[in-house]
């Protein structure tokens, strides 16, 4: 085992910025179980929690030592200690807490959930809205900071694969979908293939068009058009790249032997890297790569210890943090994230009509 330091590699981010006082609304699963354990080995202060239903926000502020618990996020928002507001909430109710933090002289910055809202011309309102109040609105893009997408980010910027040809991600796992998507009529695409949309604009950039296709799960029991989706993504250069969300994975019963995984693999014209989101099975997340430039054309395969659930969500809380104390913009701008949205609903558009969607149908 070689461990990723050796071949230049920087899978966690750096914590440059920890001290700025912390307010967060929700006690669900995900801010229960990821947020609040990342920031809680990250050293983060997060000093007031509130929740729709304050007996639930007690119990995780007895979980991790947090002192305040207010009776409504509406309280908690109030409350000038609070510097950060980090939101996990239904992405129908998500805008008007952002709209209160904006007004709230003492909120210096926002992390809000994606979807940032259920629809594209109100994720570019709170953009606007944001960049009106001076105030920075983050989004919790978190699979960025999955260390092994960090990872072949910096080998792609670095050159070590020549110029991308083709990419792909493959889901065959299953997500524990949020009761709050029963009211909705998107569910896939827009909450779990939304990672890897935003991943692949990671890497490459802005696409220029997309194809998807989709049926439905068989194991949703609440209706949806978009259970099982693959998408044929093309970007600037000729990049072809794709994308599929089996949320089924098979069968789920006593006895039988699934093998849910996600993997990933980027072919270039001076190397391949591969690799797999720990995610489904609990472990760390992996890369493997060749270089013609970097190691002779030999396969390597760089490890570490830490997992996208949780710590990747130190860093995502981190870059918030930074831009608060430099005054600088956050790595996960609010901007970025509506050219993320876009995407989404191009991929929409593209299933509802069936046919190719170009990204420039939708002016940002």
């Amino acid at each position: 085992m070689t461990s990723a330091g050796e071949y230049d590699l920087e899978p966690d981010p750096p914590i440059r910025s920890s001290n700025h006082a912390i307010g967060v609304i929700g006690a669900g699963a995900i801010m229960a179980d990821q947020h609040l354990a990342a920031y809680a080995y990250a050293g983060f202060p997060v000093i007031a929690i509130a929740s729709r239903t304050p007996s639930h926000a007690a119990e995780v502020a007895s979980r991790y030592g947090i002192e305040t618990v207010h009776d409504t996020p509406s309280d908690l928002i109030a409350d000038e200690r609070i510097e950060i507001l980090d939101i996990a909430f239904p992405p129908d109710q998500q805008p008007a807490l952002i709209r209160a933090a904006l007004a709230a002289p003492h909120i210096r910055g926002i992390l809000a959930q994606k979807p940032l809202a259920l629809t594209l011309d109100e994720a570019i309102a709170l953009r606007d809205e944001a960049e009106a109040a001076g105030k920075i609105l983050s989004v919790n893009q978190n699979m960025r900071y999955d260390q092994s997408i960090r990872s072949l980010k910096q080998l792609l910027d670095r050159g070590a694969l020549g110029t991308p040809v083709f990419a792909a991600i493959d889901m065959h796992a299953v997500p524990h979908w949020q009761t709050f998507l029963e009211e909705y009529d998107r569910l896939t695409i827009a909450n779990m293939g939304v990672h890897h949309l935003d991943a692949l604009r990671y890497l490459f950039g802005d696409p220029e068009e997309i194809t998807t296709a989709a049926r439905a799960d068989p194991r949703t029991r609440f209706a949806h058009t978009d259970g099982i989706a693959a998408s044929i993504i093309r970007f600037p250069g000729g990049l072809l790249a794709t994308t599929r969300e089996d949320v089924w994975g098979g069968p789920r019963q006593d006895g039988y032997d699934d093998d849910f995984f996600i993997s990933w693999r980027v072919e270039g014209t001076d190397g391949v890297a591969k690799g797999t989101i720990g995610w489904p099975n609990g472990q760390p997340s992996t890369i493997t790569f060749n270089s013609v430039t970097e190691t002779g054309g030999r396969w390597v395969a760089p490890t570490w210890q830490t997992h996208w659930f949780p710590h990747a969500f130190a860093g995502v809380m981190e870059q918030v943090q930074h831009a608060v104390e430099t005054g600088s913009e956050p790595a996960l701008t609010v901007a970025d994230n509506v050219r993320t949205m876009a995407t989404v609903e191009a991929s929409y558009l593209s299933l509802a009509e069936k046919r190719t969607v170009r990204l420039d149908e939708f002016p940002l």
